[in-house]
């Protein structure tokens, strides 16, 4: 039996492809290990500031992330994330900062992971998946929730601990769910939230509650937000998505109703589609479809049946 899963083999979800990067936990908290693989030739480092980092176009056509050898990356000492190794035996760190450096030949340029996503290497992106999350995670964690002390980093930049309690605090990762909504008819439900520019629609999403399983949440966000009921769900894939902090846990989904009560506060507007409405709809420009990185653009190309078209430019988005 084919399931959702087997259906995104051909056309591997952004920043989920296997990057060949061994993580190598165990070795985050032996300091000695540490110094001597930052120390070794052909060990190699990028920054990552704000979300971003530099990339580069390479003389083959692709794109690549920008990095040095560790002796000639910005000093650091406390914000440097060991992130892994490859089967190459080349070991791999982030340095985060205040701002990106420059480049004498000024051919580089800074690029999030919204767009650097779609133009790396899956080698590349898991390594600027990983570096984005955690800096994501260290500026808004600095203090400890228990006591209010400033924490300290420690395992390479995966744990922060209090000096002053003693506590330990972890990377955070928010389970979200994200969901390609059916009828009784096979139309798709899309959404537009209210601060979307006129036009962009996309599938319904939201964070899971404390106490409640993904399959209660999904049925919980349509009925909120749509005020649409739903029965069968039917989990699809992951998607990391540090945006701050989120894990996108993809789904399609099944309606027992059909009458559409958008919430006003998070939807504006949500409407049913037919394939050849939505293909209408495309080729008219009165809807814009997600971005391809989004786990969203392949829920509805697993409906839709092929690829979507790439969205243009739109003011404000």
């Amino acid at each position: 039996m084919t399931t959702w899963t087997d259906r995104t083999a051909d056309r591997p979800i952004p920043l989920t492809a296997p990057s060949g990067i061994d993580r190598e936990a165990h070795h985050r908290l032996d300091e000695a290990w540490l110094a001597a693989a930052w120390s070794h030739p052909t060990t190699r480092v990028f920054v990552v500031s704000g979300g971003q980092a530099l990339i580069d176009d390479t003389a083959d056509g692709g794109t690549e992330l920008v990095m040095t050898p560790s002796f000639e990356a910005p000093v650091t000492e406390t914000h440097r994330y060991f992130l892994g190794t490859d089967e190459d035996g080349v070991r791999y760190f982030a340095l985060q900062k205040d701002s990106l450096p420059g480049r004498m030949d000024q051919s580089a340029r800074p690029a999030g992971l919204r767009e650097a996503g779609l133009l790396l290497s899956p080698r590349d992106a898991g390594l600027m998946v990983h570096a984005v999350a955690l800096e994501n995670w260290q500026r808004m964690h600095r203090f400890c929730s228990r006591c209010a002390e400033r924490t300290q980093i420690a395992a390479a930049g995966h744990i922060r601990r209090c000096p002053a309690c003693g506590a330990e605090h972890y990377p955070r990762t928010d389970p979200a769910v994200i969901m390609a909504v059916t009828d009784e008819e096979d139309r798709l439900l899309l959404g537009r939230q209210v601060h979307w520019p006129e036009g962009r629609f996309s599938t319904l999403a939201g964070f899971v509650e404390p106490g409640e399983s993904i399959e209660q949440s999904v049925r919980r966000e349509v009925f909120e937000e749509a005020g649409v009921t739903v029965g069968e769900v039917e989990y699809v894939a992951s998607q990391p998505w540090p945006f701050p902090s989120s894990l996108m846990l993809g789904f399609m989904a099944r309606a027992t109703s059909s009458e559409i009560n958008v919430d006003g506060d998070e939807i504006e507007e949500a409407r049913w589609f037919s394939r050849d409405e939505l293909r209408a709809a495309f080729e008219s420009g009165e809807v814009i479809p997600p971005y391809g990185i989004s786990i969203a653009a392949r829920l509805i190309e697993l409906w839709y049946g092929k690829p979507l078209p790439k969205p243009l430019p739109v003011m404000g988005s």
